[in-house]
C-alpha cells in the first residue's frame, strides 16, 4: 500500500502552479489532501482538482499545519521567508525558485540526472532552472559516456517563463502589431512580438546575465563536475511555451553522431528526434505538452577534433518546472525521505 501525504502548492494560482496541480492529478500522485496557497489577493478563489474545487488559501504562519511535502512556485523572496518556517514546522520542501539552488547544503534535483542528491536533504530539495534541465537531461548520458570538456549553450526561451504577464503581453502585442496599433511594453524593455532579447535576467558585472550564469552553475553543480567549462546566451523569444537550446559540446573521448544517437534513444527522460531529411527534429510547438526532453539534429562539430552538435526542445512549465518538481517529490515517497 502506497503511502499518500498532505501536500500544499505553494503559489498554486501563478502558470507553474496550476501546471503543478495538473501534472499531481495526470500522475495520480498519492494525496490524502492538498491545499492550494497564494497571495493574499488569490485568497478565496477556487481551482479545480481531481474534479472539485478548492479553495486558495493566503500563505501565512497558519499554512504550515500538517503539510509532508510543500511545492513552492512563489518567487525567491517569498521561498526565502517561508520554506525554512514550513521545514520548521516538519515538511519537505521543494522550492523551483532560484533562493536555494546554489546554497551549500542543499541539493539540487533532477531525477533522471542525480537522484542519490536527495538522500542528502534538510529539508529543502532546490528545483532547477528551466533550461538547465532540459539540458542535463540531454547531456549526461553522453558526459557519463565520453566526458563532456566544454559546453557552448543558446538558448531559445518561451515568454511563459516569465509569467503569465509575459504570455499576456506577447498575445496583445501581436493584436497591436496585426492591427497596426502602437506596441505597448510593460513585462519587457523592447517589443517580444516579431523579436529575440538576447537578455535574460539581470546584466552582471562579467557582461553575462543572470540566467546564464544559473545555466553555467546550475549544469556544474548537478553533474557534479566543477571542471566542466560552460558558456551561455540566454535569448527570449516570441513562443509562449517551451525552451530550446543548440548546443555545442566538446568530449575527452572521440564520439561519433551514430555513438550519441544510440546513447539518447535509450535515455531516461529523453524522445530522439531526428531525421533531418523528413524535417523531423524538435519544435516548441510540438514539445509544449509533453514530459519529455526532445534531442535532435546530432551532428559533428567539423571545426573541431571532438565536438558534437545538438538541437534540445522541452516545455519549460512542465518539465523544465512543475513535473520536476513532483518527480522530486515522489523520489522523495519512493526512497522514504519525508
Amino acid at each position: 500500500m502506497r503511502r499518500e501525504c498532505n501536500v500544499a502548492v505553494v503559489g498554486a494560482t501563478g502558470a507553474v502552479g496550476k501546471e503543478m496541480l495538473k501534472i499531481l492529478e495526470e500522475r495520480d500522485f498519492p494525496i490524502r489532501n492538498i491545499r492550494a496557497i497564494a497571495s493574499e489577493r488569490s485568497e478565496g478563489k477556487t481551482l479545480k482538482f481531481a474534479g472539485e474545487k478548492i479553495k486558495v488559501e493566503k500563505l501565512d504562519s497558519s499554512s504550515f499545519k500538517g503539510i509532508e511535502i510543500a511545492l513552492f512556485s512563489a518567487g525567491a523572496s517569498i521561498s526565502r521567508e517561508f520554506s525554512p518556517k514550513m521545514v520548521k514546522a516538519g515538511a519537505v520542501v521543494v522550492d523551483n525558485s532560484k533562493a536555494f539552488r546554489m546554497e551549500e547544503g542543499v541539493p539540487l534535483v533532477v531525477p533522471e540526472v542525480n537522484p542519490q542528491a536527495a538522500k542528502s536533504h534538510k529539508g529543502i530539495i532546490a528545483n532547477p532552472n528551466c533550461s538547465t534541465i532540459q539540458l542535463v537531461v540531454a547531456i549526461n548520458p553522453i558526459h557519463k559516456f565520453a566526458h563532456i570538456n566544454r559546453l557552448n549553450v543558446s538558448t531559445y526561451q518561451a515568454v511563459s517563463g516569465t509569467g503569465k504577464e509575459a504570455i499576456e503581453e506577447l498575445k496583445k502585442q501581436t493584436e497591436q502589431w496585426i492591427e497596426g496599433d502602437e506596441i505597448i511594453r510593460e513585462v519587457y524593455p523592447h517589443q517580444i512580438a516579431f523579436n529575440l532579447l538576447p537578455h535574460i535576467g539581470n546584466f552582471l558585472p562579467n557582461g553575462y546575465t543572470e540566467e546564464e550564469m544559473k545555466l553555467v552553475n546550475e549544469t556544474r553543480k548537478i553533474i557534479e563536475d566543477e571542471n566542466i567549462a560552460v558558456t551561455a546566451t540566454c535569448v527570449r523569444v516570441p513562443v509562449f511555451i517551451s525552451h530550446s537550446e543548440a548546443v555545442n559540446l566538446q568530449t575527452e573521448k572521440k564520439i561519433t553522431p551514430a555513438q550519441v544517437k544510440s546513447i539518447l534513444m535509450n535515455a531516461p527522460g529523453v524522445i530522439l528526434q531526428d531525421k533531418p531529411e523528413e524535417n523531423i527534429y524538435p519544435l516548441p510547438l510540438e514539445t509544449a505538452g509533453k514530459d519529455e526532453v526532445f534531442v535532435g539534429r546530432i551532428r559533428e562539430d567539423f571545426s573541431t577534433d571532438k565536438g558534437i552538435n545538438l538541437w534540445i526542445a522541452a516545455d519549460n512549465l512542465r518539465k523544465g518546472a512543475a513535473l520536476n518538481t513532483i518527480q522530486i517529490a515522489e523520489l522523495l515517497i519512493k526512497e522514504n525521505l519525508i
